[in-house]
């Protein structure tokens, strides 16, 4: 459903201008708008608070870049109370927020890691931060340290010991969360690793710019269908978040990354490459105005949501040490809010 189907009758008819505060009439069930990462989470979050409130919140997945957008656009009926996101509120995005009036309350929700993937009926791979770059990169240093386009076609190109099969990755769009993890994770620190080797220098934006010739596939913001098109097609990789791994684990199959297993374990530690933290970001300034915002957030943080062993954990995210849960409760369930990064 769409934010601006939301809009009440007294908005439209003076021209979508709002007092500083949402009125509670105008919308009595809670939007949540971002990351597709992050969606299956919420959405349990939202399915247990429907079940005792009887008005589950409507959560929807358009990408951490196009959530944050919304989220940070003003305070309104017109705009969502909350966004998921795969990765922290950029320094841009909360000057936007600021501006707009709205205050963002962070909440950690846990860990992820993205994985490298293929179908169970492809070869198992091991791989390291410096292949997936040369696999993926727009362009990449020659054997004199000069940049060019990427000639790599198959990955047996980059080492004897890969399949010989065409390059061929789906991942998410540039407006995915996971998309700018996986261009600082992986991409970035693969090329690190080409520069120590060869003695070089290579622009950090360089590093990051994925090809566009076909090698690299833009499968959207849904990363179901990506598994989907993996398990039809055993010669293609994909990269989304650990939980669809999870999830799917009869079906596909996670690479090694620079000889480190996808396990809980190795994401909570940081020892996995490719960890990262998950967020949730709510509007101050609409608690108390849409009905049952603070009980929604008092159910996510709680226990047996984020916990261990919680309900968030069984459909694969890792959760937070003990102390840190506390921590992220705590100023959740008090509302405070970000005054800065």
């Amino acid at each position: 459903m769409k934010l601006s189907l939301f809009l009440s009758a007294a908005v439209v008819a003076i021209g979508g201008v709002m007092a500083a505060a949402p009125s509670a009439e105008a919308r009595d069930r809670i939007q949540v708008t971002g990351s597709s990462t992050v969606f299956p989470f919420t959405t349990a979050v939202a399915e247990r608070f429907g079940q005792r409130s009887g008005k589950a919140p409507i959560v929807e997945s358009t990408g951490t870049g196009g959530g944050m957008r919304l989220f940070c656009a003003g305070v309104g009926v017109n705009t969502p109370d909350a966004a998921n996101a795969s990765r922290r509120i950029t320094a841009s995005e909360f000057d936007t927020c600021r501006k707009n009036g709205v205050t963002p309350i962070e909440i950690v929700v846990g860990f992820d890691g993205i994985v490298v993937a293929n179908s169970k009926q492809g070869p198992a791979v091991q791989l390291t931060l410096e292949q997936i770059f040369l696999a993926l990169a727009a362009k990449v240093p020659n054997a004199q340290g000069q940049l060019v386009d990427n000639p790599n076609k198959n990955w047996s190109d980059i080492a004897p010991n890969l399949p010989n099969a065409k390059i061929e990755v789906l991942g998410p769009p540039p407006t995915s969360g996971t998309r700018d993890a996986f261009n600082e994770l992986a991409m970035l620190e693969g090329c690190k690793a080409i520069q120590k080797r060869m003695n070089i220098q290579i622009d950090s934006k360089a590093c990051q710019q994925v090809r566009a010739d076909g090698a690299f596939v833009e499968a959207g913001e849904n990363d179901n269908i990506i598994v989907q098109r993996l398990v039809a097609n055993p010669a293609a990789f994909g990269v989304f978040g650990y939980s669809f791994l999870e999830e799917n684990r009869d079906k596909i199959q996670g690479a090694r990354v620079n000889g480190v297993e996808d396990t809980v374990e190795n994401i909570s530690s940081g020892k996995y490459p490719l960890s990262r933290s998950l967020y949730f970001y709510v509007k101050k300034e609409h608690i108390g105005v849409v009905p049952g915002l603070q009980d929604f957030i008092n159910e996510y943080v709680s226990e047996q949501a984020m916990g261990e062993d919680g309900y968030l954990e069984k459909k694969g995210l890792v959760p937070l040490p003990a102390a840190r849960r506390e921590e992220v409760s705590r100023a959740a369930r008090a509302a405070t809010g970000l005054t800065g990064l």
